[in-house]
């Protein structure tokens, strides 16, 4: 959600994608079908409203999607769901302790030991800008709001706060701030401390970084992003690795053109895998022998600028959320991004307004949430999709 707000800080995301023509896209296998049933998410307890499904994640037995509510005058709360079977499902009570938090939509969410951690904002304020907090929830299954200073997420510094990821280590936030890509580091998914201005990780002489995305590996953590070289136009994808997510080592990702993001990052069969918007379309690149190299990608159908929502590991294979102004899509690899193949959601969801997509995968069930503009909905199937 909020990583459509940085495109509009940075200003060259649509340059990226826009002004020049597609390379046609290659030809794919029929798309797969998965059997999609419908899941019953439960009305939370409270005033009614529309239920905003935004994120899905799942850990050790158990299923999480979040999102929030909102009412006929358009006024936002925090709301999350919880199922051990991914099946029946329940509200999770939420305990905001700010004015903003009352009226967060959670958007991004990350797990461990069966307890969930989450990203949420509202717009607000004299400029409109997103007030960003934490949730976390407790041994008892409440989710609460984490008390933090303003500026640790909000202020003048503030850029984006886009994802969050779990680790052996302890939890990690990718996003933005004014000195370029930015991380914030937790042991407990609770109290976060910003890491902005560390070399390599931020903007330098070599252009102004974003980061998108992260993911715990063996070696410690894995961020994507991009850079904005001086005098350029177009954004190159990137990577940086860290022991410890305080000293940072930068990489440049291979692009055919140089141009191209990486915004989506999952580790799968004991590989580091990123996908994003390239010239053509969208690219894999995958981390092996420690040295990444490009791999797989797949055309883009519409005509607006292309981005990546998701990146989950399901089993062995990997599935990708992506939109293109001609609407969300789902593209699923059973080879660690070398090839990828369409697969049919259960309704299409537009590219535009307040859309969303999301999946989460748990044993041999995959999630999959949505919200076209006008309603959310929530579906599973099973997995393998494909013979072997």
């Amino acid at each position: 959600m909020w990583t459509r707000r940085l495109v509009a800080v940075l200003g060259v995301l649509a340059v990226l994608l826009t002004g020049c023509d597609r390379a046609p896209a290659a030809p794919v296998e029929e798309p797969l079908r998965p059997r999609w049933q419908p899941l019953a998410l439960p009305a939370p307890p409270g005033a009614s409203g529309r239920p905003l499904l935004r994120d899905a994640v799942a850990c050790a037995g158990r299923w999480y999607v979040v999102g929030g509510l909102a009412d006929e005058a358009g006024e936002t709360r925090p709301a999350a769901w919880s199922s051990g079977d991914g099946v029946s499902w329940s509200a999770l009570p939420v305990a905001p302790s700010s004015f903003y938090g009352r009226q967060h939509v959670l958007y991004a969410a990350a797990c461990r030991d069966g307890l969930l951690a989450a990203l949420g904002a509202k717009n607000g304020g004299a400029h409109g800008n997103p007030r960003t907090g934490t949730w976390s929830q407790s041994t008892g299954g409440a989710l609460r709001e984490a008390p933090a200073p303003f500026e640790l997420y909000a202020g003048p510094r503030a850029v984006s706060v886009s994802r969050v990821a779990v680790g052996s280590a302890g939890w990690l936030i990718a996003g933005a701030r004014i000195d370029g890509a930015a991380v914030w580091t937790s042991p407990d998914g609770v109290r976060f401390t910003v890491r902005e201005g560390v070399p390599e990780l931020a903007s330098d002489g070599r252009g102004r970084t974003v980061a998108y995305d992260a993911v715990a590996a063996p070696s410690g953590w894995w961020v994507v992003g991009a850079v904005l070289p001086p005098g350029a136009t177009t954004l190159a994808p990137l990577a940086w690795g860290s022991v410890d997510g305080r000293a940072w080592r930068r990489v440049a990702l291979p692009a055919s053109d140089g141009r191209g993001q990486a915004q989506r990052v999952a580790s799968v069969e004991g590989a580091v895998v990123a996908v994003g918007p390239v010239r053509e379309g969208f690219a894999g690149w995958r981390l092996a022998g420690g040295e990444w190299r490009r791999v797989g990608g797949f055309g883009a159908a519409g005509p607006g600028v292309s981005s990546v929502d998701g990146l989950v590991p399901v089993g062995r294979d990997l599935v990708a959320v992506t939109r293109d102004g001609g609407g969300h899509g789902l593209w699923l690899s059973v080879d660690s991004g070398d090839s990828w193949r369409v697969m049919v959601m259960p309704g299409a969801v537009a590219d535009g307004g307040d859309t969303a997509v999301a999946v989460a995968s748990l044993g041999d069930r995959l999630l999959l949430v949505t919200d076209d503009g006008e309603a959310s909905r929530a579906w599973s199937a099973g997995v393998p999709m494909v013979d072997r």
